[in-house]
């Protein structure tokens, strides 16, 4: 019985001796205070040397290996270790938590670091990629994160003299981190020729960008930038564990023992060593060093902390010592004296002061030490060692030896001496215990030998006559002494008294272990006989005590919690005042103070940190029989279950798994949905059977309640009801804010979400989830209405504390096992709450203040002799913030002052449910029905309402069904009391006495039965709750009469001519009742089970078919009352009958899914063929099964029943109710599977039953476990409010039924995923084999290697052209010919009213001036962009955000992301990387221009909100099944917005940190069909345009389509611009110029009436990707790449900008003498660029994709190759063709004339050159060609004498040709001196160099050698331009890289003298213009 509560002392953590030097580093720090702040084991240590006395952390649960300081030096943070370690950040003055930061890491938090201003911490983690974080640790909030490196990271820091900088190192690593917006970008250091590549293990940064850091070998690194600039040699001789930087300088301290101080500069001031002090030893080892002034602080591996005064530097202070290596196992205590003895693997044997608390004698071993013990004269002290051996000291100051034994080979794990001093019993590893003699020197007198396992506990008899011992296998064994006999009777040693108890076996010690399993975890214990307690010591860590003796397996305990694996050993101290404990791993020491009972009040109020480890142990699970029983309606409550099989948030993946299923399905064309819609109008119904205080007054004294999924607004005055439809399951709780206008409601969901809503315009404000499981069943706001508190219906019934406005998560806690009935927040201070629930009263407090981020800290309700803990039912605050008040299961009110119960009041007889607080006193509520007003110190009863029937005011709707119900909510306002009652009532109490009854719905039990009257507004329902009710309908709605019955009813039926109403009843029963008066008229029982449906037959109502669950149906003849017949033949229960209209047949459906057919009356079973059943003319349909219904069934069918339906009256509408909650309208008949519906969500569960009205204008609707009866209006096609309703969904499962949905679109999307490039080209290996680094087939071939003999240095094998040679030093980027219109839209804008445009080519962002025609570029990004928005605020001006592709979703720098730039300085504002892989298609800025929306190309197309100037994501969320290709912001808000994509169109909502979406509503519309939505654009009056694929513009009101601009393009409409200036919008679109048409047109604000704009670009169809307008002028992108100004009044076409249409862009060619260039490219064209102009000067259009370009040597012609074999020549000057041929079949690849104009080359894929002699004219014969070339040709260069050829080929070779016999060279001396007049070869011994380490990856495509002949570029497959010193035969050699093409590079060639580089893409179809900057002479 004892052990059935806690023991009621309690221990307090008082010292710890240690400090974890071993694997640690950097741990130990002087705060400002002058404290010294480190930790050992699980617990932060802050210790005060002039005090002498420490502080606890205790937040941590498992070892702490990191800790950092904040700036201020007050703040600590801790990292632990662990499966899922947490980060908590603690102040060190008051121990107490301010944050807690988790679910990032894993393994464990290896570093900390805070910044300079100490608002963000950097963490790195202990996971295989060593994941760096960082925090804003006061939010609790993850900033960044990104992989940290492949190996160990040592030590992170910021960089405190640059902002948003850090610096990390470790294993052979240093890296540079910088941070922008949530992206971490890290830079690798080189090392270089200045030091070795090793591991760095410490660092600190200085001004100046200096880095110094410490590294292995003892050196110091120093670092300018990422650069290693020198290094300090032999700064130490081993590793540099850690280094400090303070005002003076910086400190560090390393593996040889020596702390060095360093001045700013790193000029050594002195050195001191360790080794050499008086204290130093041996192998004495620094892990951490602080320099403060003049005191230094010194950690060692070996557990020491010193400190050193540096003027007396020889002598340092020791601190704190510990034992260290090994484990720590040996504890004894002192039997007369405060002292403690241990000893460890360490060897050396330790003896505490526990007063003084130091360590007074320290002894070194031989062996490692296993145990101990002490003498009862306390002379001798006897250690067992790990060898088998033991020794006996004396204990004194020297420790001299006595005796050494060795009787054993194994370890000694125990031993002890008698009482009575006499003998010592050493227990060993080899199971047997051996008996000495301490007077014989040890002789040993007996051997114990009973067990079969290592002995592991000794406890000698008071008489030391026995002895016994528990082993491994957890046997209990007793021996008689000395000798050692086995003692085996009971009997004997029953009456033994033991003179101490450490064993964890026996009956005494039951209750330490749990009850149902048999695990031996507990290594130690510990009896105290005079307090009556226990000690034990687990694996886990804890310290638990418990009542001694504690008998019954699992009794109550207090845990204490600070070490952190297992604890070894644990022991009381001589006086009992103490308890020592020992940890293994921790090397540990803790001291813990015992506090008995008495002195227990006083302690709780000196030590609040003590109260998060104290547990009334939640664990223990003895069984309370003391504990009253609980009241009969609370135990049911606790009973329901809230969880469901299927939770609305499954079925998009039960969709998704039964697509295959649909699709064979839905071959046929499935009937559209009804045109009707219904919307609800009213609910009768509360739920107040299982929740409490959920009925509230609002502002302007409205009622606001809930009831299944909806929450109900009521107006009392006009009787009607508003709903907030935004929930999907049961609502559980409801709170209301402060001001009265904003609700909170919480539901069940497996995520279950809170909705906070306005109750004035029914719009959601915050969704809050991703916290809790199951369900929410307690909610309740702040007194400032920031905040909102809620209770989980998990296992744990976990307590979130949220900022409900920002949708975050302030704080999280674990509440309580059992069920928690409410919570509340304190009035006076916003950070405390309470909970309440069973045997449960919890007063929080949020760690930290007021930041948040921190953990709640929860502290039982203290109730001491008062009472016994008590199921609470309610509770609120008193008057002061001290004071709360709880009402309980048994009747009493408790009150509360802080955390103490200070009295109990009676209030009510039964549970009081509910409570509310007045301005001077309380109301009460209870189960007996009665409402009571008491003063403000519940002293005195005011008075009291009793709810009786008798009360009832005239004005009542409806009446009350019995007298005092029992009360669950209670509210006051507008001089009324409000009151809920368990029985669904919702009733309002004048303070005078009467009592109006306003809702009332069915009370507990479920509700199936429904009808509805033949010609009335009225229907009866009968409930599970044994009545019979009747409602109704028209607008009084009220209950008119209800009537009780002995059984609960399933179905009811009205009689056709409304005067009858039979009810079937569960027991197998039925009734005939009068229809008014509801007076019996007959009843009959011939059935044992349910009756399930009952029918009377139509016309006259002669027969009365009878269904049950016994699977038969009876006919009765009304008149008669006779039984007439059976039906007879169902296999299962029946679930729906239908007469005919003739009365003579019946319908019949069954459990099994059966339709059969009855003849009545007799019921003989007739078979009637499917089709025929169509034609039969049926009286009612309430069937679910047939061909007519085949459509109800969902998708999902094997998981959700439709179990109701009903046909209205004119057989167009079948309304059914299914499983999930559902009700949908369906057009009749239904044939073919998944028909089209609409569905209406308002119930929360099944839908037992449908029923139309006499005359459709309602549907009446019926809820099963949610008791609701709800009233729906029938609104016919055509008649649509303005407001619809919220739940209506569009055409479901599938999406729409476009057709084949084909079309320009999908290939000018490039096949939707714009990732995917490849490049089909019969130019084979080598382009084929051009990998994009995004693609899904890397095929790679094997290379030969590229090796030669090196060139002969004297000769320049170059042609010498020009004046003296300068190398060119760098490339800058000029100019950029091209712009990305193929496949992205709405990516051109002007800036500075119209000066300016921005756009986009390849991964750069174009700045292009209008007037000048130059060009600024952004060149950040690393990828292709693939999307530009510009932000149109005026604070924000000229902020660009663009988005990128990437390939994978890890946060690191390959991920996609989206940069936010200033257009003008190109400044970088905020990088945002999105947790998504593949890229972001789509940006849009908000309103305030603070938000930023983007779209991801997942698989999902995640939507993403961004804040960006913070970098942190808002909310994010699924997009869409198919590809979405524009979302933006409408221009007014910063909330909403809308996206369009394949065949949808979506209206979002942020809402908090969630997004809600309404799919676009087509129903209003004649023929309207869902399409592909390319492009939106924006009206007043929430007005939404979208333009479509077919060239449509749909025109939405809110969500709902209510006109079509028909044929406002030709083609579809790809983009579309809100002019924010005047509201004209501007569409452009793909259409053939006419007349009257063009691609660009300018509409009114509603798109009636517009203007269209030809774009004169001589295509044949014009396709405009993108439009916008600024002052007078329209721009236009199109997708040939031309970006185009339209003047608005004179329609002038102005082009600013060319690109190829097509790529590769593969032939380039520069002019000879001139800055142009040419280019050729696969869409058929040559283009000529002029430089200095900065343009286009002309185009070719071929015909056929070219290939290759040349210029001859003069410039006046130039030959074409086409990729169809073809080569032409024009005429420079008149652009005519002065010759053709085409000798080939296949792509051409070079073309080149010989220096002197007489050959032409010609390289093709034929694995041929072709020699031809212009000086014959221009037929072109063939002279020559080059023979056995083994593969297809590359690049060709002539020799400046014009006699030889070089050709690179595919295979990797390069060649030489004689011109023009083609005779193959091979001589290498004769190649070797030739001269040549060009160099494009990207093989040889001369460009040997510029292959890279990674070439197998990417081929290098090109090459050029520059005019000068020193130097060289290249493209490679990367997208790299290269820069190199030519020749470069060395490998690997030196370059600069320009970043900016798209993979690949096609072609580069140098202009003439050298001026620029030009340089064409691959993918991006751009040409770049770089200018050469040469060296200065």
């Amino acid at each position: 019985m004892a052990a059935r509560s806690a023991p009621s002392c309690h221990l307090r953590l008082e010292w710890v001796y240690g400090y974890r030097g071993h694997q640690c580093r950097n741990n130990l720090y002087y705060t400002a205070a002058k404290e010294i702040v480190y930790f050992v084991a699980g617990v932060g240590v802050v210790y005060s040397p002039r005090e002498h006395r420490q502080k606890f952390y205790r937040g941590h649960s498992d070892d702490i290996i990191s800790l950092a300081l904040h700036p201020e030096r007050v703040l600590v943070a801790t990292g632990q270790v662990g499966k899922e370690p947490y980060i908590c950040v603690w102040d060190s003055y008051t121990v107490q938590t301010m944050s807690v930061l988790k679910d990032v890491h894993t393994h464990g938090i290896a570093c900390l670091a805070f910044d300079l201003d100490g608002q963000r911490l950097v963490s790195v983690g202990l996971d295989s990629k060593n994941a760096v974080c960082v925090w804003d640790w006061k939010r609790g909030k993850m900033l960044s994160m990104a992989p940290g490196h492949t190996d160990r990271i040592f030590d992170i820091s910021w960089d405190l003299y640059q902002p948003n900088k850090l610096v990390s190192c470790g294993v052979k690593h240093i890296k540079f981190w910088s941070l922008c917006g949530n992206a971490l970008t890290p830079k690798r250091g080189v090392f270089g020729k200045t030091g070795d590549l090793q591991t760095i293990l410490c660092l600190a940064c200085a001004r100046d960008e200096l880095t110094y850091s410490g590294a292995l070998n003892g050196d110091i690194y120093v670092w300018k930038g990422i650069n290693l600039i020198r290094t300090i040699q032999g700064a130490h001789n081993a590793g540099i564990f850690s280094m400090n930087a303070c005002e003076e300088g910086f400190a560090t301290g390393g593996r040889d023992g020596c702390i060095r101080l360093w001045d700013l500069t790193f000029k050594p001031i002195t050195v001191i060593d360790l080794r050499e002090t008086d204290q130093g030893y041996k192998g004495l080892s620094v892990r951490s060093v602080c320099w403060r002034g003049d005191h230094i602080l010194v950690g060692t591996q070996d557990s020491e902390i010193f400190e050193i005064v540096v003027q007396e530097r020889n002598k340092p202070f020791l601190i704190m010592q510990g034992h260290c290596e090994g484990e720590l196992w040996a504890l004894a205590i002192h039997p007369t004296k405060p002292l403690a003895v241990t000893g460890s693997d360490d060897r050396s044997v330790r003896i505490w002061s526990l007063v003084d608390h130091a360590l007074i004698a320290r002894c070194n071993m031989e062996e490692p030490i296993r145990c101990a013990a002490v003498n009862a004269d306390g002379i001798h002290l006897a250690l067992g060692m790990k060898d088998g051996s033991f020794t006996v000291l004396r204990v004194s100051r020297d420790m001299t030896e006595v005796v050494h034994i060795k009787d054993r080979k194994e370890a000694i794990h125990e031993l002890k001496y008698s009482p009575d001093g006499t003998y010592l019993a050493v227990g060993c590893n080899d199971s047997s215990v051996d008996i000495y003699g301490v007077a014989q020197r040890y002789k040993k007198v007996g051997e114990c030998v009973g067990s079969l396992s290592f002995i592991t506990h000794l406890d000698w008899s008071s008489d030391s006559r026995y002895l016994q011992t528990n082993d491994g296998n957890g046997k209990r064994l007793f021996y008689r002494m000395p000798g050692g006999k086995e003692v085996t009777s009971t009997e004997e040693t029953k009456s033994v008294r033991w003179a101490s108890w450490t064993c964890v076996s026996g009956l005494e010690v039951n209750g330490i272990w749990p009850k149902y399993s048999d695990i031996n975890d507990i290594n130690s214990v510990d009896g105290n006989y005079i307090g009556q307690v226990l000690v034990t010591a687990d694996d886990y860590g804890i310290i638990k005590l418990f009542r001694y003796p504690c008998l019954r397996k699992g009794a109550k305990f207090r845990k204490y919690i600070g070490h952190s694996a297992h604890v070894t050993n644990v022991r009381w101290s001589h006086d009992y005042q103490w308890v020592i404990s020992i940890g293994g791993a921790d090397h540990s020491v803790f001291q813990w103070k015992f506090i008995p009972e008495r002195k227990l009040k006083d302690a709780l109020h000196i030590a609040p940190q003590e109260s998060l480890a104290d547990s009334n142990s939640d664990e223990s699970d003895s069984d309370l029989s003391d504990v009253p029983e609980l009241d009969s309606e609370i135990e049911q409550e606790t009973q329901l279950t809230y969880r469901r099989q299927v939770y609305k948030e499954d079925l998009p993946q039960l969709k998704e798994q039964c697509k295959e299923k649909q699709k064979n399905a839905t071959s046929k064309r499935r009937e559209r949905a009804p045109g009707n819609s219904i919307r609800l109008h009213f609910v009768h119904g509360y739920r107040g059977y299982d929740c409490r205080s959920n009925l509230f007054y609002t502002q302007i004294g409205e009622i606001v309640y809930h009831v299944a999924a909806v929450g109900v607004i009521y107006n009392r005055q006009q009787n009607t009801q508003r709903f907030y439809l935004g929930h999907d399951d049961d609502i559980l709780c409801l709170a209301i804010h402060p001001l009265k206008d904003y609700v909170a409601t919480g539901q069940v969901g497996r995520d279950p979400s809170i909705h906070v809503w306005d109750t004035e315009t029914i719009k959601p404000l915050s969704i809050l989830k991703g916290y809790h499981q199951y369900g929410v069943c307690a909610v309740d706001f702040s007194a400032d209405g920031k905040r909102l508190a809620s209770v989980g219906i998990d296992d744990s019934h976990s307590v979130v504390l949220w900022d409900w406005k920002k949708g975050e998560k302030l704080s999280i806690a674990r509440g309580s096992k059992d069920k928690i009935f409410v919570v509340k927040m304190n009035p006076y201070v916003p950070d405390k709450l309470i909970t309440a629930g069973i045997k449960h009263m919890k007063f929080w407090r949020r760690a930290g203040f007021c930041e948040p981020g921190g953990g709640l800290i929860g502290r039982k309700g203290y109730i001491g002799a008062l009472g016994k803990s008590d199921t609470m039912m309610c509770a609120v605050y008193g008057w002061t913030e001290e004071m709360a008040f709880s009402g309980t299961s048994t009747g009493d009110v408790c009150i509360w002052r802080d955390i103490f119960l200070v009295k109990t009041v009676k209030a009510h007889d039964g549970p009081v449910f509910s409570m509310h607080a007045l301005e001077k006193g309380f109301v009460t509520g209870g189960k007996d029905g009665v409402v009571a007003l008491w003063d403000d110190s519940f002293e005195r009863c005011l008075k009291t309402y009793a709810i009786k029937r008798a009360a009832l005011a005239p004005g009542s709707k409806g009446l009350l069904l019995e007298d005092n119900p029992s009360i669950r909510a209670i509210s006051l306002g507008h001089g009324h009391i409000l009151v809920g009652t368990k029985n669904g009532e919702i009733l309002e109490v004048d303070k005078s006495g009467p009592i109006t009854l306003l809702v009332q719905g069915h009370m507990e039990g479920e509700v199936w039965g429904l009808a509805t009257h033949p010609y009335l507004p009225i229907c009866a329902t009968v409930s599970d709750d044994k009545t019979l009710r009747i409602w109704d309908l028209s607008p009084s709605h009220c209950m008119l009469a209800v009537r009780k019955l002995k059984k609960g009813g399933r179905c009811c039926c009205f009689s056709p001519d409304g005067k009858t109403l039979a009810v079937g009843l569960n027991d197998g029963s039925f009734l005939m009742a009068n229809a008014d008066t509801l007076e019996d008229l007959v009843s009959f029982h011939h059935r044992k089970d349910v009756i399930s449906d009952i029918r009377f037959s139509p016309g006259s109502g002669k027969y009365l078919a009878v269904a049950s669950h016994d699977s038969f149906i009876d006919i009765y003849n009304v008149m008669s009352s006779k039984r007439v017949g059976i039906c007879k033949g169902a296999t299962s229960y029946i679930t729906h009958i239908d007469w005919d209209i003739r009365g003579k047949l019946l319908q019949v459906n069954t459990g099994a899914k059966e339709q059969l057919f009855f003849e009545a009356p007799r019921g003989k079973k007739q078979t009637i063929p499917s089709v025929e059943v169509e034609k039969i003319a049926w009286a009612s349909w309430t069937s679910v099964l047939g061909l007519c219904c085949e459509g109800i069934w969902p998708v999902i069918g094997e998981v959700t029943d439709v179990t109701s339906s009903c046909l209205s009256s004119d057989k167009m509408v079948l309304a059914t109710g299914d499983d999930l909650g559902f009700v949908k309208l369906f057009r009749y008949p239904t044939k073919g599977k998944f028909g089209k519906f609409k569905r209406y969500m308002a119930h929360s569960t099944h839908v037992t039953n449908v029923r139309w009205t006499y005359d459709n204008s309602m549907l009446v609707t019926l809820g099963g476990t949610d008791m609701s009866l709800m009233i729906w209006t029938n609104e016919m096609e055509g008649y649509r409010e303005k407001k619809t309703c919220d739940s209506e969904e569009s055409d479901i499962d599938s999406e729409e039924d476009g057709g084949n949905y084909i079309s320009q679109v999908m290939k000018s999307e490039k096949a939707v995923s714009l990732m995917l490039k490849h490049l089909n080209s019969n130019f084979p290996t080598l382009i084929a084999k051009v990998t994009h680094v995004l693609t899904d087939e890397n095929i790679l071939l094997p290379k030969p290697p590229v090796s030669r003999a090196p060139p002969q240095p004297e000769k320049l094998q170059t042609n010498n052209v020009g004046k003296k040679k300068r190398p060119i030093e760098d490339l800058v980027l000029e100019l950029v010919f091209g712009y990305r219109g193929r496949d992205c839209r709405n990516n051109v804008h002007y800036l500075n009213d119209g000066d300016d445009i921005i756009y986009h080519a390849a991964s750069i962002g174009i700045l292009h001036n209008v007037a000048t025609g130059s060009q600024s570029f952004y060149q950040e990004h690393n990828d292709d962009i693939l999307c530009l928005t510009v932000n149109q605020h005026p604070k924000f001006i000229n902020i660009v955000a663009t988005g990128q592709v990437g390939d994978s979703a890890d946060m690191s720098a390959t991920a996609p992301s989206i940069h936010i730039w200033d257009a003008m300085n190109k400044q970088t504002l905020s990088i945002l990387r999105c947790y998504h892989p593949k890229g972001v298609c789509s940006v849009s800025f908000s309103a305030t221009g603070k938000l930023l929306l983007s779209v991801g190309l997942d698989p999902e197309h995640t939507i993403t909100i961004w804040r960006w100037q913070e970098g942190a994501k808002i909310a994010s969320r699924a997009g869409h099944n198919q590809r979405i290709f524009v979302a933006e912001f409408r221009p007014d808000s910063d909330t909403q917005f809308v996206s369009v994509g394949v065949k949808h169109v979506k209206f979002w909502t942020l809402a908090g940190r969630a997004l809600l979406s309404k799919k676009g509503l087509l129903s209003t519309l004649q023929d309207a069909r869902m399409q592909t939505m390319l492009a939106v654009a924006f009206g007043a009056n929430n007005l939404t345009f979208t333009g479509t694929i077919s060239g449509d513009v749909c025109v939405w009101k809110d969500h709902i389509l209510c006109r079509i601009v028909a044929r406002a393009h030709n083609g579809p409409v790809f983009a579309m611009y809100t002019t924010l200036r005047d509201g004209l919008i501007v569409t452009g679109g793909k259409e053939r110029p006419s007349k009257e048409g063009g691609a660009v047109k300018l509409w009114d604000q509603e798109l009636r009436r517009c203007r269209a704009f030809r774009l004169e670009t001589g295509q044949v169809t014009d396709c405009v990707r993108s439009v916008c307008r600024s002052k007078g002028k329209i721009l236009v992108g199109t997708k040939n790449a031309e970006i185009i100004e339209v003047g608005e009044k004179n329609a002038a076409c102005n082009i600013l900008v060319n690109g190829h249409v097509d790529g590769p862009i593969w032939g380039l060619a520069t002019h000879p003498s001139r800055d142009f260039f040419l280019s050729a490219a696969e869409d058929g064209t040559v283009r000529l660029w002029d430089i200095a102009d900065k343009k286009m000067l002309n185009k070719v259009n071929l015909g056929h994709a070219a290939r290759t370009v040349c210029y001859s040597p003069e410039g006046d012609m130039v030959a074409i190759g086409m990729k169809n074999g073809e080569f032409i020549i024009l005429l420079v000057s008149s652009l005519k063709i002065w010759g053709k041929k085409r000798d080939r079949r296949c792509a051409i690849h070079d073309i080149r004339f010989s220096p002197d104009s007489r050959y032409l080359a010609v390289g093709s894929s034929e694995n041929s050159v072709d020699f031809y002699d212009l000086t014959l004219g221009p037929t072109l014969n063939r002279i020559n060609y080059c023979k056995d070339i083994p593969s297809f040709v590359i690049q060709m260069d002539f020799s400046a004498d014009g006699r030889y050829l070089q050709v690179s080929s595919g295979c990797y070779k390069r060649h030489v040709y004689e011109v023009p016999s083609g005779k193959h060279l091979t001589d290498h001396a004769a190649i070797d001196r030739i001269t040549w007049a060009t160099w494009t070869s990207t093989l040889g011994d001369e460009v040997m160099g510029i292959w890279s380490r990674h070439a197998e990856k990417a081929d290098i495509n090109c090459a050029c050698v520059s005019h000068s002949g020193i130097s060289l570029v290249t493209g490679d497959d990367f997208g790299m331009v290269k820069l190199f010193d030519f020749p470069c035969p060395e490998k690997f050699a030196k370059h600069k890289r320009f970043l900016g093409h798209s993979p690949h590079v096609t072609n580069i060639r140098f202009t003439s003298a050298d001026r620029h580089v030009v340089s064409a893409g691959g993918d991006d179809y751009s040409l770049f213009v770089w200018k050469c900057i040469h060296m200065p002479h």
